[in-house]
């Protein structure tokens, strides 16, 4: 039952791996991303609990008797589950009675609250995250270097990207979120991701749990964690920007609202990467701070395109933020994880894609060639600091670029342009 102009998302292969293997799947991620279409599209049937229409008759339904939403061909949709979390019990109650695979796909763009449901779901119900789009997926990468092959021993990254840096502003900018990537005039796209934030501020983060908040402070989190982006700026550090504005602020308010962010997937960060060293070297543990789409970040600074192009440290940053949300999409497809790295002497590498069986490869993210040198070091030195009779040596290290062209530098480290990657 997919629409027609449905863009294909690297996700796809993975809904259908998971729903061969598990009675249902759990597609969770921000409002926007396009969890419904990528559910519809590989649905039989569904129901759409925030139909203004049908919602009263649904969640009565859901009150009185579950069980009647989930009958219908299957796989069957069932789309923001959580405005009824009965129905999650009753799916996984249904997985139990009829023993097999595909029966069920949910959608839900927030964590419930705690005690909403009864049981996990381990076993019945596999989980999806799904992010808003690489530039692979939005058509604006080529694709021609595949992270798949760099895993597989690929060294030969020659390729030109077409993505300008002006056109790399706009797709920062922009975001991946699918109803501004195609036909959308570039100043409606634009508003519309400072309409997101805007719905984010004043609605989402309260309803998430049913706690009212401060619409002024959740603005104003939002934008020092946009500053901060890329970055391992500390609690204190955010609260420190907030406090110039908001004296009576507290560290237990700004953790609390930073968690109904992360219950909404507004909030990604990058957790750091603990691999065997040869030495002592002691590790940092604090996270990298990311948006789940650095556009969120743009539009929380309330900046544009040009502003990017006029201020090339924030750029850089964001840069940096888009192509981890990147890395993370193409790393899910092989069941992957990324990570940072950064060690107490300074030594650091901006991403580490880790997959499960145990290969990995080290990433440094610059926006210009000039830059390269210092990040081809940078990953040299992370390599000869791992101990590879406990982890293996790295399958590639790579420079992410903002540039046109691909090449293998004589050192063996790979330089890549975001335009050109893909899964």
């Amino acid at each position: 039952m997919g629409r027609g102009n449905y863009l294909p998302r690297v996700a796809d292969r993975l809904l259908a791996s998971a729903l061969e293997a598990s009675g249902a799947v759990l597609i969770e991620g921000p409002k926007w991303c396009g969890k419904t279409s990528t559910g519809e599209h590989r649905a039989a049937s569904a129901v759409f609990l925030q139909d203004p229409d049908r919602a009263e008759s649904y969640l009565r339904a859901a009150d009185t008797k579950p069980s009647l939403l989930l009958e219908g061909p299957v796989p069957r949709l069932i789309d923001e589950w959580q405005t009824a979390p009965v129905l999650w019990d009753a799916v996984r109650f249904a997985v139990d009675r009829r023993a097999a695979t595909g029966q069920f796909i949910l959608t839900g763009s927030a964590v419930p609250r705690d005690g909403a449901v009864l049981h996990t779901g381990t076993g019945r119900i596999a989980r999806l995250m799904l992010r808003p789009m690489s530039l692979y997926e939005s058509q604006e990468s080529s694709g021609a270097v595949s992270l798949r092959d760099l895993f597989a021993g690929l060294d030969d990254v020659s390729a030109l990207s077409q993505l300008s840096v002006e056109g790399l502003a706009f797709a920062l900018a922009r975001g991946g979120w699918p109803a501004t990537v195609r036909g959308t005039r570039p100043e409606v796209a634009l508003r519309r991701v400072f309409d997101y934030v805007d719905a984010v501020v004043e609605l989402d983060v309260s309803r998430v749990d049913g706690v009212t908040r401060n619409a002024a402070r959740v603005r104003a989190l939002l934008r020092s964690l946009a500053r901060h982006t890329s970055t391992q700026a500390s609690l204190r550090t955010i609260m420190a920007d907030l406090e110039v504005n908001d004296s009576t602020i507290s560290d237990k308010t700004i953790a609390a609202y930073l968690d109904a962010l992360r219950r909404i997937f507004v909030v990604e960060d990058l957790p750091a990467w603990n691999p065997a060293l040869r030495s002592r070297t002691p590790l940092r543990t604090a996270a990298t701070r990311h948006f789940v789409d650095p556009s969120i970040a743009v539009a929380a600074l309330r900046a544009s395109p040009e502003a990017l192009l006029a201020d090339f440290a924030t750029f850089g940053l964001l840069f940096e933020s888009l192509c981890v949300r990147d890395l993370r999409v193409y790393g899910q497809g092989l069941d992957g994880e990324v990570f940072h790295y950064r060690d107490k002497t300074g030594l650091e590498a901006d991403a580490v894609i880790q997959l499960k069986d145990g290969r990995w490869g080290a990433i440094e993210v610059k926006m210009g060639m000039k830059e390269t040198d210092v990040a081809a070091r940078h990953l040299l030195a992370l390599r000869d600091r791992v101990d590879t009779e406990r982890l293996r040596p790295p399958s590639f290290l790579a420079v992410l670029t903002a540039t046109e062209v691909g090449y293998r530098r004589p050192d063996g480290v790979l330089v890549v342009p975001i335009g050109c990657l893909g899964p």
